[in-house]
């Protein structure tokens, strides 16, 4: 499964609960980012005993072919491989995984995928380990400040997570 992992708040809004005519006081005004921030899409898979390498999604968007390429037959075939033939495949629906190229390739593989509601992230298990990975990120003692420490610190806490 992938996910997005940035260096400020991927919220966008400020809720700031104040009294009526006081908009304007400093202590009112949120501060915000001068800088434009970088985030970082990477894709790991899990099991009951095991896990991929955590694989950093390079600039541009995901596209079927990309799935392909950089995540089906380098990380999930060799998985499945390992598994052997009551491995199941779980991705989290994103568009381009259903692609006709997606699924010949799957099917050519013998990877079998589960079936499973899109838009149901309370239903992966993943979900939990990405949220691990970033509260580890955040709590490191020297937080990551450009796209390589934030690499660096995604990379290391991945391999720490039990």
């Amino acid at each position: 499964m992938r996910s997005r992992f940035s260096l400020s708040s991927d919220c966008r809004r400020q809720l700031i609960w104040r009294e009526s005519g006081t908009a304007y006081r400093p202590e009112n005004i949120p501060e915000k980012d001068r800088y434009p921030t970088c985030s970082i899409m990477v894709w790991a898979g899990i099991m009951i005993n095991g896990r991929t390498r955590l694989h950093v999604v390079a600039n541009g968007t995901m596209t079927g072919q990309r799935y392909i390429d950089e995540v089906l037959l380098p990380h999930v075939r060799l998985f499945r491989a390992a598994v052997g033939d009551k491995f199941v495949f779980m991705d989290d629906n994103a568009t381009c995984h259903r692609t006709l190229a997606v699924q010949d390739c799957l099917d050519s593989e013998g990877i079998q995928r589960l079936v499973w509601p899109a838009r149901s992230p309370d239903l992966n298990p993943i979900e939990n380990v990405w949220d691990a990975l970033g509260r580890q990120v955040a709590g490191r003692n020297y937080p990551p400040t450009n796209k390589n420490t934030l690499i660096r610190a995604l990379t290391e806490e991945w391999d720490k997570l039990p």
